[in-house]
């Protein structure tokens, strides 16, 4: 089984960023089984991290070409490597066998699995209300307690693990005091590539969702049972479906000229 974990920002620019990725690569490859190969890849360009939805949308044309070419690559499933699943659906759309997997999603799904209530913790309050609208379009809306903000910018998480640790015990403790949450998610990857879950969760008693790990599990459970998403719910565009266009750089073509 091959997976690959697609970044939605080009992380890869800078040696640092190239160290991150090689980090998360080492950290996905821990989290899979037996028989699992995880690669990870980035855009060329976009927004830096994604903390509301103008970033999200920066991202969205870069990424769905990348994630045709990973499924051209013969990828088993993919991951959209941002909480805020920007673009999931487009990229259902235009993928034909290959699993396209969520964080977001995911993440939510198994908290409401999990439990009666559930609340997300982010990064900031930018993200809040798109994150409110994620989970009311996963159909879990009825089950979310809450979504709180520990206002620590996605690139700034890492730079005092301890403080960003107590931060978000001290949301999640109001979480479940005060928004009767019963289960937690973490609203950010970079937040799951901290590794910080566990010890939340033996700190707050309560599960604590790490949409990283999450969504690749998911990712292997669907390609190891035989099952991807519908095309009769994320049907192929019409244009390319009937073959007039290609896909091609975030832009529908035809003999070299834009389709309008």
């Amino acid at each position: 089984m091959k997976i690959v974990y697609v970044l939605p920002g080009p992380i890869s620019r800078t040696e640092q960023g190239r160290q991150e990725m090689e980090r998360r690569l080492e950290i996905l490859r821990s989290y899979a089984a037996p028989g699992t190969h995880v690669d990870i890849v980035d855009v060329d360009e976009g927004p830096a991290s994604i903390e509301s939805l103008y970033e999200e949308y920066l991202s969205i044309p870069n990424t769905v070409d990348l994630m045709l070419e990973m499924e051209k690559k013969g990828y088993d499933a993919a991951i959209l490597g941002c909480y805020g699943d920007p673009g999931l659906d487009a990229v259902r759309e235009v993928t034909e066998k290959m699993v396209v997997v969520g964080p977001g999603e995911a993440g939510v799904m198994a908290a409401a699995m999990c439990g009666y209530r559930f609340s997300i913790i982010t990064v900031t309050n930018s993200i809040i209300n798109p994150l409110h609208h994620l989970v009311e379009k996963a159909g879990v809306g009825k089950k979310l307690a809450s979504v709180r903000a520990i206002n620590t910018p996605v690139l700034e998480l890492a730079n005092d693990r301890e403080r960003t640790i107590q931060k978000l015990v001290e949301e999640g403790k109001k979480a479940i005091l005060e928004d009767r949450a019963d289960t937690l998610v973490l609203g950010c990857m970079s937040m799951g590539f901290l590794n910080v879950a566990e010890e939340m969760s033996k700190e707050l008693g309560v599960p604590v969702i790490n949409p990283g790990k999450t969504s690749l599990k998911m990712a292997e459970a669907l390609v190891g049972a035989g099952i991807s998403h519908s095309k009769l719910a994320y049907l192929t565009p019409p244009k390319i479906s009937s073959g007039q266009v290609s896909s091609s750089k975030g832009l529908l073509v035809k003999k070299n000229k834009i389709v309008q």
